[in-house]
């Protein structure tokens, strides 16, 4: 690891501790040559699949879009921000465990309105009407009364 201070190639671990979540190992390095300290993360890379989009458009996996989605179905609702990663990181899981090279954005449509559907059913419901983008009331209405069941 290269020192960001004065950028001699050679440094020493000094200690290395799991962080306080466990998804990443914390590193303390001191340099050889300034022997100034720094912190290092070292975080598993993880390849998502690729999104195939209705127009059959191939797009990388952006957890933002999906954190934006989340936040404009459940905005003035009250579930944390706990919450709303929690249920990204279960679909980031599925996604994962698909074990494939790509995925039809359908796919994550349906597994984003599962998760609100636990969170918040107005979200939800909310969601729902964007995504499945209903062609009269009838079908509106029926959304509805499956969420009261």
């Amino acid at each position: 690891m290269k020192c960001p201070f004065c950028s001699h190639q050679d440094t020493q671990v000094i200690e290395t501790r799991m962080s306080e979540d466990g998804d990443c190992i914390r590193r303390r390095r001191q340099c050889g040559a300034c022997e100034k300290r720094f912190t290092t993360y070292e975080r598993p890379e993880v390849n998502f699949p690729a999104v195939v989009k209705k127009d059959g458009r191939r797009v990388e996996y952006d957890r933002h879009k999906l954190l934006g989605s989340f936040k404009l179905a459940l905005r003035k609702r009250p579930v944390s921000t706990v919450q709303i990663d929690s249920a990204i990181e279960r679909i980031e899981e599925k996604l994962l465990h698909l074990g494939q090279r790509e995925v039809i954005s359908s796919r994550i449509g349906e597994l984003v309105m599962r998760e609100l559907k636990k969170l918040d059913k107005v979200a939800y419901i909310r969601y729902a009407s964007v995504y499945r983008s209903f062609e009269d009331i009838d079908e509106f209405r029926a959304l509805v009364d499956e969420v009261r069941k």
